[in-house]
């Protein structure tokens, strides 16, 4: 890897020293910026979908289901179960539709077909489509993935940069650098380590620190 655990470390640690003192909880933001790569070009676009170690925020987790799946993703840990009567009440209101975009969302497969029709346009174009239950899958390690799991996109045809979110400010800076690294991994898995020009992490309202 081009970044070294030791720099990391350092670029989290005086980010957090200058957060200051804020009535909320600040984020705690990774930058990346490329050079010589065409963004015109759909396939060098990036769009990753990465778990990180350490869950980035308190990311609740709803599940389309019904019946017994129903029954053992609560059992689980997810925080709402969804039945397919509920999908088109939830298409016909905004509310419920502005609240299930705050979840990570996982479905039984058979509920994908009536999801994307009633949701599709909705949850497609904010990246937050389901993703299905495989038959007889762990759903403890699937609702927990779900909760770790971060979208690294690149951001029209000419921005040569992603950003996202890796922790909260009273996060351990150990399980910062550990998602920092996650990311930067995964991001060098399809960008060559030269394109890469340079790295930043910050708090929400704190100054840029360079990753040497």
């Amino acid at each position: 890897m081009q970044f070294e655990r030791k720099n990391v470390e350092k670029a989290v640690a005086d980010a957090l020293a200058q957060k200051g003192e804020r009535k909320f909880t600040q984020s705690i933001d990774l930058a990346i910026n490329f050079k010589d790569i065409d963004f015109k070009k759909a396939e060098n676009r990036l769009n990753l979908e990465i778990a990180l170690p350490y869950a980035p925020r308190q990311m609740q987790v709803a599940v389309f289901a019904d019946g017994q799946l129903g029954v053992e993703a609560k059992k689980a840990g997810a925080e709402e179960i969804i039945t397919s009567a509920e999908i088109d009440v939830i298409a016909k209101d905004k509310k419920r539709q502005k609240e299930l975009l705050q979840y990570a969302l996982l479905a039984a497969p058979q509920l994908m077909v009536t999801i994307g029709k009633a949701l599709g346009q909705l949850l497609g174009t904010k990246g937050k489509l389901p993703k299905p239950i495989p038959p007889n899958a762990p759903l403890a390690t699937l609702i927990s993935t779900a909760r770790r799991t971060i979208i690294v996109k690149s951001k029209g045809k000419f921005l040569p940069s992603v950003h996202c979110t890796v922790a909260k400010e009273n996060t351990p800076a150990d399980q910062i650098t550990e998602n920092v690294l996650a990311v930067l991994e995964a991001v060098e898995k399809k960008v060559s380590e030269q394109n890469i020009k340079n790295v930043f992490v910050k708090t929400t309202m704190g100054k840029p620190v360079k990753i040497a």
